[in-house]
């Protein structure tokens, strides 16, 4: 028997762990921060925060980023008005913020309002990606259909023809499941919609990522709301809709994998026709690898050609930093980190 010297297998461990997908219990971090120069100066951030000044959502984490930065640059001050992802955009084109912190995805008439004050978008750099399964914190949405469904996956472009009315002669709408692939006995049996209700955000979120940036819905989509003052579990409307699927084996809805129901599973999603179906794990999520991950985004003031403000550039560089990331980890509360693959294309916007 041939031996294999030792640092052989010591080589093939170490190249076999550089090519492996990241885990949840082992992300792939971006590197090291090193500052790039010296900077001063107040940074004022606006935005998402805390709901009624009491439950913190990114508070305590924006903190700790804030902490970490001022041990490589003393010089820089910071001014927080966690407020509401409602004043962030605005903090922006009023000249009050410097970045504006997203607890949700921007909305076109955000954009259209910073465009109609600068005539160019606001730039904006994923800093935290959305939770898997945690309540407040931009869960993934996940599509769920009856557990007795045979159907193996969706893609997206079969979600908009389920959920939004055709616009084009080229797109199908679909009233049968048939439609969407399935024979036998599954052939002519109707589908039957379920959502949250459309003004939330989840809906939002839905209509730019799968919708294409549509905003009609399909009039026979049922809407489950929280209940008054619902704070999680049975009258959340995430979970009311589960529970309502369970007795309509031809039902097919969204909502977040923080809401459970034995009757009903959740369905692997393709971003594109003939790409691979993912399912929705912690580890897909946070490698956005799966199709309806959301994410966190600041957005700060950047004319076209010009860099970024320098206290601006060397502060989101600290945040998409291994130091950064790690402080996800630490005190995101449920929000999941920005890997190597994607913080280096965000760090390019800032170049």
């Amino acid at each position: 028997m041939r031996l294999i010297p030792v640092l052989a297998v010591v080589t093939m461990l170490a190249l076999a762990g550089a090519t492996a997908p990241a885990r949840a219990d082992h992300p792939d971090l971006p590197p090291p921060y090193h500052p790039q120069q010296t900077v001063s100066g107040t940074i004022r951030i606006w935005g998402h925060g805390a709901y009624d000044r009491k439950r913190d959502f990114i508070g305590a984490l924006v903190s700790a980023w804030e902490r970490g930065f001022q041990q490589y640059e003393p010089g820089v001050r910071f001014e927080n008005h966690l407020v509401g992802t409602a004043a962030a955009i605005g903090s922006l084109y009023t000249g009050r913020g410097d970045l504006a912190l997203m607890g949700r995805e921007i909305w076109p008439p955000e954009t259209a309002a910073f465009e109609e004050v600068f005539g160019y978008p606001p730039t904006g750099v994923d800093v935290v990606t959305g939770s898997f399964d945690v309540r407040n914190r931009d869960y993934a949405l996940v599509v769920f259909v009856h557990k007795g469904n045979p159907i193996k996956g969706l893609t997206l472009a079969q979600l908009r023809v389920l959920f939004a009315p055709p616009e084009n002669a080229g797109e199908h709408p679909v009233h049968t499941w048939g439609d969407l692939g399935l024979t036998g006995s599954w052939r002519d049996r109707p589908v039957h919609l379920y959502g949250l209700p459309i003004s939330r955000g989840f809906a939002r979120f839905f209509e730019q990522r799968v919708f294409d940036g549509r905003v009609l819905w399909r009039p026979s989509l049922r809407e489950f709301a929280d209940l008054e003052g619902s704070k999680g579990g049975a009258t959340d409307g995430g979970q009311r809709m589960l529970d309502a699927m369970a007795g309509d084996p031809d039902g097919i809805g969204y909502a977040g994998l923080l809401y459970h129901n034995s009757e009903v599973r959740p369905v692997a999603l393709a971003a594109r026709a003939g790409a691979a179906y993912i399912e929705p794990t912690r580890d897909s999520v946070m490698d956005h690898s799966y199709p309806l991950t959301r994410m966190v985004t600041m957005y700060f003031n950047r004319p076209p050609g010009e860099p970024a403000d320098p206290k601006l550039r060397e502060f989101l560089r600290y945040v998409l930093s291994r130091q950064g990331q790690q402080a996800v980890l630490r005190d995101g509360r449920g929000y999941l980190p920005i890997l190597a693959p994607s913080a280096a294309r965000d760090l390019d916007k800032l170049n």
